[in-house]
């Protein structure tokens, strides 16, 4: 719940769409769980220690022994170009007459890599990361200027410290304004898990972005536990779409089924086969879970059937809308209101599976014929 509520952003309304801010379309929320919440698994630990970051990680050491492991309230800066010199993209061949000028093609070199540096330390950040390279000169003088850097860091990991501190990726160093620089993380910090090192920003005020840290005993369960935390995820992310929820236990479809049976009951004729086939269908969850707990399974679907029939009654009566959130206790077999037992399903869920449900009858009912593809004997 807090990786996907982390994630999650309104999506920004375009210059002159119909209805402006307050349009339905412009409320849309964007929760992309795979790009920005990242599930790290660490064999290891006990599974009580899993944990959601107010932030990011990444399974990357320091380029330098000298630099800082531990920084309060960092500037950060990211790179997506390399910090050491250029090479050529095609071969080159020089030859040098002097002695000289050997000297001066590797002065040039060193002087290159240096404005590059001074660039960069002139904004005064505390940690430096690139997706590309750094030199021995440039790890030189990042030590000496009292600044951290990784390199060689993955763009998908780069987009989320983007996200979580607030950064910008510059791609030349001569293009960097105050305004890139990230300053939403709380605290730097290199931690060892097991054998290896992990950098951690965390405490970031406001990310868009986290990592999930998993622990279990072996990767097998590492992987169980990614699978479910997944589809947990989904379930939030849709609810986080649609914010409308139904009552759990059985009891949205007996309510649809009843509310079937007495629109079926008004009907005449082979109208009205329908409606009742449906609403009889439509029982088949509470049925199920009846069966699951071992209660009886009929005495148990009846009493169901007749709380939610008197809650129609009564609401004709005061000519309002019904309502009845009473289901099936999943483990008891019991009868409980589920706004009080606290079982919800997602709207957009429920209105999918109905709609799957009927195409699929539908498609069952259009097929008239079975061509059989198997050969008789003799031919």
């Amino acid at each position: 719940l807090k990786a996907v509520h982390t994630v999650a952003r309104e999506t920004p309304t375009p210059q002159g769409f119909p209805g402006g801010a307050s349009d339905v379309y412009s409320q849309k929320m964007e929760v992309d769980i795979k790009r920005y919440a990242k599930v790290e698994k660490i064999p290891g630990g006990e599974i009580a220690d899993c944990a959601v970051l107010s932030g990011v990680m990444f399974n990357k050491d320091v380029t330098h022994s000298k630099m800082r492991r531990r920084i309060e309230n960092p500037r950060i800066l990211l790179l997506d170009s390399p910090l050491e010199y250029k090479k050529g993209e095609s071969q080159t061949n020089v030859e040098i007459t002097d002695e000289e000028d050997w000297n001066t093609l590797l002065k040039m070199e060193e002087e290159y890599v240096e404005n590059m540096c001074m660039e960069i330390i002139a904004f005064k950040p505390d940690i430096v990361i690139t997706e590309k390279g750094v030199s021995d000169l440039a790890q030189h003088y990042f030590a000496k200027a009292n600044i951290t850097a990784f390199r060689r860091l993955r763009k998908t990991d780069n987009n989320r410290v983007a996200r979580a501190t607030g950064a910008t990726i510059i791609s030349r160093t001569d293009e960097i304004r105050q305004s890139d620089i990230g300053t939403g993380c709380g605290l730097f910090e290199m931690r060892k898990i097991g054998e290896e090192y992990f950098a951690f920003f965390d405490e970031c005020k406001d990310p868009k972005a986290c990592t999930i840290i998993l622990r279990g005993g072996s990767k097998d369960v590492l992987n169980e536990i990614e699978r479910n935390l997944t589809d947990a995820m989904q379930v939030v992310r849709n609810v986080v779409f649609d914010t409308r929820l139904l009552p759990g236990g059985g009891a949205t479809e007996m309510a649809v089924s009843v509310g079937l049976r007495k629109a079926g009951l008004k009907l005449e004729g082979v109208q009205q086969g329908p409606f009742l086939a449906v609403g009889e269908a439509m029982e088949v969850i509470p049925r199920t879970l009846a069966q699951n707990c071992g209660v009886s399974v009929i005495r148990t679907v009846t009493q169901l059937r007749a709380k939610h029939a008197a809650a129609y009654e009564e609401a004709d009566k005061a000519d309002a809308f019904p309502k009845c959130n009473w289901g099936i206790d999943g483990t008891t077999g019991k009868l409980v209101d589920m706004e009080e037992f606290g079982i919800w399903e997602p709207f957009s869920v429920k209105i999918q599976t109905i709609k799957t449900a009927v195409e699929s009858a539908c498609m069952i009912l259009r097929i008239d014929d079975i061509i059989s593809g198997s050969k008789k004997k003799g031919y």
